[in-house]
């Protein structure tokens, strides 16, 4: 990766973004969890019912603009199906077929609610829904690669200048539900 760039890798829980991050620090790139780092800052709360613990957005905002401004920027993927809130230069979007989803959450012992909340959240486009338009922006379908595909697109992507993806290539599951 060419340059100081801050990368966001997000999607909705379950698609595959903890073990992209995994590989994309095993070959040397700098991972960051938006978890730790709220953590770190202080901007996350106790757990709430659903073992949940909400992250403080605006607060966690403020406080990565004026650490980030205070230290040298170096080239790293921000992972957390929130990053893409924060102050990065480009989006990485991680989706998966919802029912692949369901089958995970319910193996992950999620409880109902959260099982549906998610996989909504994931049928209607999750973080689509809330990014700038104006960055560059990439996805990839979980239920169809692997995770050395993912990063291997991933690299490539970064290789070839962060071309922003066609917008008729995003994946819309509510016209797609049967593939």
């Amino acid at each position: 990766m060419g340059g100081n760039l801050r990368i966001a890798l997000t999607g909705t829980p379950g698609t595959g973004k903890s073990s992209l991050a995994r590989i994309i620090s095993e070959n040397g790139i700098i991972v960051e969890s938006l978890e730790e780092i709220a953590i770190r800052l202080s901007c996350i709360g106790d757990p709430e019912e659903d073992g949940v613990r909400p992250i403080d957005i605006d607060k966690l905002r403020g406080a990565l603009e004026a650490e980030w401004t205070e230290r040298p920027q170096f080239n790293t993927i921000i992972e957390g199906h929130l990053s893409h809130h924060f102050q990065v230069d480009c989006i990485v979007i991680l989706r998966c077929h919802p029912l692949i989803l369901e089958n995970r959450y319910r193996k992950r012992g999620y409880t109902l609610k959260k099982i549906t909340e998610n996989t909504e959240w994931e049928i209607l486009g999750g973080p689509w829904n809330e990014i700038n338009l104006e960055k560059s922006c990439i996805e990839f379908d979980s239920s169809k690669l692997t995770t050395k595909q993912i990063f291997e697109g991933l690299m490539s992507w970064i290789a070839d200048g962060f071309k922003p993806m066609d917008a008729s290539k995003v994946i819309d599951w509510v016209t797609r539900m049967d593939e």
